[in-house]
């Protein structure tokens, strides 16, 4: 692939950066935070791309001011299987891949990790918590924060072979490649139809039920729940607070 060929390449594939950073796509491969860092990728590759072009530009015209014809009988077309390269670039630009699911989950240990604090919770009416933040604090806490009161969380539907529902989220460090499932069981007035992968918000309260996760044996808690409805996946479907 010669340099005007690569220019453009490298053009496509900041194009397809900046267009991921500038919408909801990059979610599905990097964590929220992780924003500027993949505009700002896609500044460089498009600069770089524009900077390759300007000095093939600049090259030509000097050799055509010389009259320098050396090399012109020696020109050969490069192999068209090479702009081949290009097709991952239209895929990331034109299909956004799906989120990791139940499939993934199952076959993957939780990954609960103790936290290294808890944050104050309002005294008065239903909690509205971050699965993990439930999650950790019905394990590591003991549930001293959860009692007596009503908590609402979300997370995705997953049926392990024996038919028990988990509420899942998937947790990021950085990217979709690392994410790691943490999981809380349901007991209670489960929906009598569950459908792998569905989001529902889940209204319950705090049970000192726990489980050994199959794949790890790490910990699994539950949820008593009293009502669940379903919900359209968020715009972000990973969590990253796990290992905050």
């Amino acid at each position: 692939m010669n340099r005007q060929a690569q220019a453009a390449v490298l053009f496509l594939l900041g194009a397809a950066l900046l267009h991921a950073g500038l919408t909801d796509l990059y979610l599905r491969y990097v964590k929220a935070g992780l924003r500027p860092l993949v505009l700002a990728a896609g500044v460089v590759l498009i600069a770089t791309a524009l900077a390759t072009a300007w000095y093939e530009w600049r090259k030509k015209n000097h050799e055509d001011e010389r009259g320098d014809e050396h090399g012109e009988g020696h020109f050969h077309r490069e192999p068209r299987v090479s702009w081949l390269l290009v097709l991952p670039l239209l895929a990331l630009i034109l299909v956004a891949p799906p989120a990791l699911g139940s499939y993934s989950a199952l076959r993957t240990g939780t990954a609960l990790q103790q936290p290294y604090g808890y944050a104050d919770l309002p005294a008065d009416g239903p909690l509205r918590l971050n699965l993990v933040d439930y999650a950790g604090r019905a394990v590591y806490d003991d549930g001293r924060s959860l009692r007596d009161r009503q908590i609402k969380v979300t997370g995705f539907v997953a049926l392990d072979r024996a038919g028990t529902p988990y509420l899942v989220r998937m947790a990021l460090n950085c990217c979709a490649a690392d994410a790691q499932p943490v999981k809380v069981g349901l007991s209670g007035r489960i929906p009598p139809v569950l459908r792998p992968d569905t989001w529902l918000e889940v209204t319950g309260t705090y049970t000192a039920r726990t489980a050994k996760d199959p794949v790890n044996n790490g910990p699994i808690p539950f949820l008593e729940v009293s009502s669940a409805e379903p919900v359209p996946a968020p715009k972000d479907p990973y969590d990253e607070t796990w290992n905050n």
